[in-house]
């Protein structure tokens, strides 16, 4: 296996272009561990830690851009991430243990798209934009399209996830990730990521994602659509679990069986909106 650092996006997206066989490494926290297991062999391994243009964390008046080698710990700790984006902090600081936090980035964790990781459904409630680039160019993708299958993405043969786009979200909006885990640090069993805005005691707006319940992060509009114009009150809330768990297709697994999984969804719904309602802000 070759090994090669380049310092620059356009020298990494020329080895890719050049390469039959690169692969790119960002933090190495799933793919060195995939290596070592012999599920994963690969003959030019493209290290991004070098290229600076790929980190950080900026802003404008209408978005937040969340470069793709920055770390979990620092999206954890952001004070840019508030409001609607608190869903995106919220679930940086429930990834695994600080170890992992301080090494794995988010691009890296995007691009593996395992559904039963954090940032998925979170970055789906925040309706997040995938900015990828190849030696032919940059485009955008939308999140929902950017999960296609276990473990797959929509990304091309030779493009590099090069930051996360987070739109600031409607004004008064908070944004909070709960999921259930067999022990602390493991992956979610079932994941719930909710944006929300209340107008006194109705609800004016709603977005939310089930992680760790199917193939991809679930959002179903009419489930949103259920709790818009209520107290969310028990009715609406139990309304719009039934119609996320009717769209859910969890796997039957060392961390849940199906039956579990489903009868997890209304209860940790509630969590999340209750904890949103009660003004109470992401922790880190």
């Amino acid at each position: 296996m070759r090994y090669l650092a380049p310092g620059s996006l356009k020298e990494a997206l020329d080895i890719l272009r050049r390469e039959d066989d690169a692969r790119c490494i960002a933090g190495g926290a799933t793919l060195v561990a995939m290596m070592n297991a012999d599920l994963v062999a690969v003959d030019v391994l493209v290290g991004l830690g070098r290229i600076a243009e790929l980190s950080g964390i900026t802003e404008t008046d209408d978005e937040v851009r969340i470069g793709a080698m920055t770390r979990h710990a620092e999206i954890a700790a952001s004070p840019v991430l508030t409001g609607a984006l608190g869903v995106v902090r919220s679930a940086a600081g429930q990834i695994a243990h600080p170890a992992v936090r301080n090494m794995g980035t988010i691009g890296g964790s995007i691009c593996h798209a395992d559904p039963a990781a954090d940032f998925p459904a979170a970055l789906l409630a925040a309706d997040a934009t995938i900015e990828a680039a190849s030696a032919e160019g940059t485009r955008q993708i939308p999140i929902g399209e950017f999960f296609e299958d276990y473990f797959e993405t929509a990304l091309r043969e030779g493009e590099i996830v090069t930051a996360i786009r987070l739109p600031r979200g409607p004004a008064g909006a908070r944004g909070h990730h709960v999921k259930f885990s067999r022990v602390d640090g493991d992956y979610a069993t079932v994941s719930v990521s909710a944006v929300l805005v209340m107008a006194g005691a109705t609800c004016s707006y709603a977005r939310i994602a089930l992680g760790s319940s199917g193939p991809v992060p679930i959002r179903v509009t009419a489930a949103e659509e259920a709790l818009v114009g209520s107290p969310l009150d028990q009715a609406a809330i139990a309304e719009a679990a039934r119609l996320l768990a009717e769209a859910a297709d969890p796997v039957d697994d060392v961390r849940g069986t199906t039956e579990y999984r489903l009868m997890l969804i209304p209860r940790l719904l509630a969590r999340a909106l209750n904890t949103l309602k009660d003004g109470e802000t992401a922790s880190v």
